[in-house]
């Protein structure tokens, strides 16, 4: 048998992470599946889904304390799988969002989302300089799984009425 689990790490960026925490894993004959790792400022984050073998997660942890003692936060959640059952038959999407910066955007987006009962499966988020003006250009990219029953219009309409409001451009695209 298999457990399912979801790794974290952050702390100093620095050669060699990654390569640890995958050395970790494959000490307990484990597999990594789906991760997202980024340099954060002048930090690391890894958020990694490992399968690893039953009643091996005090081998795991073991195995990742030297992390730890190096002053890296690691955190080892088993997890459930009911939730990707239950989703199953909803529909995906990507949202994508793009201005000017300014505080406030990404809550106003995902909070109409969040009062629908959609569900935001992966999100990445970014600023750079506009080539010609020099102002702060905001991107935010966005898988959300839509449950049976909510109408597109309602969810677009929401969406739409949430850019307007932080005077940015919103795109949905269908994944299913």
């Amino acid at each position: 048998m298999r457990t399912d689990v979801v790794i974290t790490v952050t702390g100093p960026d620095r050669v060699g992470i990654v390569e640890e925490v995958a050395q970790a894993l494959l000490a307990v004959r484990g597999n990594i599946g789906t991760s997202r790792m980024a340099r954060l400022g002048g930090e690391f984050a890894i958020l990694m889904h490992a399968e690893i073998p039953s009643g091996s997660t005090q081998d795991l942890e073991a195995a990742l304390s030297g992390l730890a003692e190096q002053g890296y936060h690691v955190t080892l959640t088993p997890t459930r799988s009911s939730a990707s059952v239950e989703q199953s038959s909803w529909a995906t999407f990507r949202v994508d969002v793009e201005g000017a910066d300014h505080e406030g955007i990404v809550h106003e987006i995902v909070r109409g989302l969040s009062q629908m009962g959609i569900s935001i499966e992966a999100m990445e988020t970014g600023t750079a300089d506009a080539p010609t003006t020099g102002v702060t250009l905001f991107t935010m990219s966005a898988i959300v799984a839509v449950p049976p029953g909510v109408e597109h219009s309602a969810w677009r309409s929401e969406l739409d009425a949430a850019a307007e409001a932080s005077n940015v451009d919103v795109d949905v695209y269908p994944l299913s």
